[in-house]
């Protein structure tokens, strides 16, 4: 195995050669690449070889090139290129070649080969790239679209790209995204022999040998792959995909057409198309431009428009009594409620049909919770506060077990002062699942400190720690210890630690959070401190080495600290730590040590 990393080391020599006698590197340069490669090809020999060998070898190359490149527009030496570059790409191709042969399925390996040849413009080595990665990986719809844009768009080749765009079809007859580019590309390489058919027209050449055909200037291929592609992928949001294509080219109004009209007929019950031919009513051609002059036309016309969508919309909902219909037709109410208008009049028309919309949804009992959630806030938008507290009240009967219906009818009343909010927080706990209602306690505390006395604030917190779910302890005793922090001052935040510092589940950051209050105080004692790092670390030593990083770091800083305990507690982390925390706390604490942390 040595006589080859041996010839390819004697291969590298006409090209260094080269190199330094045309003054792009020194011999002592050059003695530094051999030395270097050599590292690298032996590197490669071994049985253990890994994929980062490949890889430094690669990129030790390309910044060779770079290099190369970069001493070349220095002393404006473009000669040589095919002696030196050249021999350097090959071998990287040959690298990459051995790598991805090796690691079959690592596509980035793959890519990054791509990428390379693209760079480098390779476009031989690229297309056999793209051969060797179809063949092992043909499953991937993906690569088959990378390679066929490739042909078409860098090699100019439609055929090439056609044959891959087929053979593609073959392991994903129902991939909608391949048949979309394959719709695309055919639309594309018809645009492209259109516009050489008509410079050569303009330029008077006799165009009978060029071998242009009627059938592909019209776009029919494409029409075939649309015609086969709407057997197999079935759906309108498929079919709109391919009008939306078809729109970008001028010449397919036909096409366009026949899709439209197919659309129509294959889909007739489809929310999609209902939502498209409504849509449609706004492309509708305006007024001519003589009685367009002036702002109130433009809305008046704008308004029309808008009335023929709606009526499309009322069609569509007493033919298809749907929920996707009606979100469809809320989303569009929406859409132009929330463009910009400088007419009352429109804005008022567009802010009826979006309510109505949704109280006629809502009757539908078809309105989705996250539309509910919409509904009131635009109510709230538009000052209809009472009106927003019937509708979060209906939302709550329809989805009596969210937690964010229950969240957003309490808010309401919260913003209205009501005075029955204590009762719809009891209805609200019943309704809503323990583990989902986190977020209500939340928000009853919250409520409580700004409307309840610090009494009946505190036995709430005492009510709240003694839920079954975890994560609703673990939360209102960081915010227990806050608040009492917060309105009672050290001693009352030192006296709730201590009634609840033995009561399990806690989270890291109760722990943390009394250790923030007690630095902020005047008198902060490391007897304290230590206190509270002992207790947090016995719940959470094992895995978390910031804790432990932190403590040391607080022995060593504090006044009262000792930095001869700084050695036990790293003994101690290094005892309980595991896995990937090991290696996190050693070069922290390496970095604490230097002092880079």
């Amino acid at each position: 195995m040595a006589e080859f990393a041996q010839r390819r080391i004697e291969d590298r020599i006409p090209e260094l050669e080269q190199l330094e006698r045309v003054g792009l590197f020194t011999k002592k340069e050059v003695k530094s690449v051999i030395k270097k490669a050599t590292a690298l090809e032996y590197k490669l020999l071994r049985k253990s070889v890994g994929k980062e060998d490949f890889i430094n070898y690669i990129q030790y190359e390309i910044n060779l090139l770079e290099l190369i490149k970069k001493r070349r527009m220095r002393i404006s030496y473009s000669f040589k290129k095919d002696e030196i570059e050249y021999v350097v790409v090959q071998r990287i191709h040959g690298v990459f070649n051995r790598a991805t042969n090796k690691w079959k399925e690592d596509l980035q390996l793959w890519m990054s080969h791509v990428a390379f040849c693209k760079k480098w413009n390779c476009k031989f080595q690229m297309s056999k790239t793209f051969a060797a990665l179809l063949a092992i990986h043909p499953d991937k719809p993906a690569l088959w679209i990378m390679a066929a844009k490739y042909e078409m768009e860098d090699q100019l080749s439609s055929e090439s790209a056609r044959h891959l765009f087929l053979r593609a079809l073959r392991f994903h007859p129902e991939s909608s995204k391949v048949y979309q580019e394959y719709f695309r590309m055919e639309l594309m390489n018809a645009e492209k022999q259109r516009k050489e058919k008509d410079e050569l027209e303009r330029a008077k050449i006799d165009i009978g040998e060029a071998g242009y055909s009627e059938d592909i200037l019209k776009g029919e291929l494409a029409r075939v792959v649309y015609k086969s592609s709407v057997q197999n992928i079935k759906g309108a949001e498929f079919h709109l995909s391919l009008l939306s294509i078809a729109k970008m080219f001028s010449f397919t109004q036909e096409l366009q057409k026949e899709i439209l009209d197919d659309l129509q007929v294959l889909h007739a019950q489809d929310p999609l198309t209902w939502d498209f031919m409504a849509r449609k009513e706004l492309e509708v051609e305006s007024l001519p431009s003589t009685e367009y002059s002036s702002k109130q036309a433009k809305a008046s016309d704008l308004a029309r428009k808008e009335e023929r969508c709606n009526a499309v919309y009322e069609e569509a909902l007493n033919s298809v009594q749907s929920e996707t219909m009606w979100n469809l037709y809320i989303t569009f109410c929406l859409e132009r409620y929330r463009r910009k208008t400088n007419s009352k009049e429109l804005k008022q028309n567009r802010q009826d049909r979006l309510l109505a919309a949704y109280s006629k949804t809502h009757a539908a009992k078809l309105l989705p919770e996250a539309k509910y959630t919409e509904w009131i806030s635009l109510l709230l938008e538009l000052g209809q506060a009472e009106t927003a507290v019937d509708v979060s009240l209906e939302a709550t009967k329809q989805f009596s077990d969210s937690v964010t219906m229950w969240q957003t009818r309490i808010e309401v009343l919260i913003n209205l002062r009501s005075e029955n909010i204590n009762q719809v927080f009891e209805e609200a706990f019943k309704q809503v699942k323990t583990k989902d209602c986190l977020p209500l306690w939340v928000l009853m505390v919250d409520w409580s400190e700004k409307n309840n006395t610090p009494e009946d604030t505190e036995d709430l917190f005492k009510k709240a720690i003694l839920v079954t779910y975890p994560a609703v302890t673990k939360m209102m005793k960081e915010k227990y210890l806050e608040w009492a922090y917060r309105t009672k001052g050290y001693k009352k935040a030192r006296k709730v630690f201590s009634s609840l510092h033995e009561n399990r589940p806690f989270s890291v950051e109760f722990f943390q959070k009394m250790i923030y209050i007690e630095k902020q105080e005047e008198s902060c004692r490391m007897q304290n401190l230590r206190e509270y790092y002992e207790r947090a670390l016995r719940e959470f030593g094992s895995t978390n080495p910031d804790l432990w990083l932190d403590y040391i770091k607080e022995e060593l800083t504090h006044s009262e600290g000792k930095p001869e305990n700084c050695g036990p507690i790293h003994w101690r982390a290094m005892k309980m730590l595991q896995g990937d925390d090991v290696e996190h706390f050693v070069s922290k604490y390496t970095l604490l040590q230097t002092g880079h942390l």
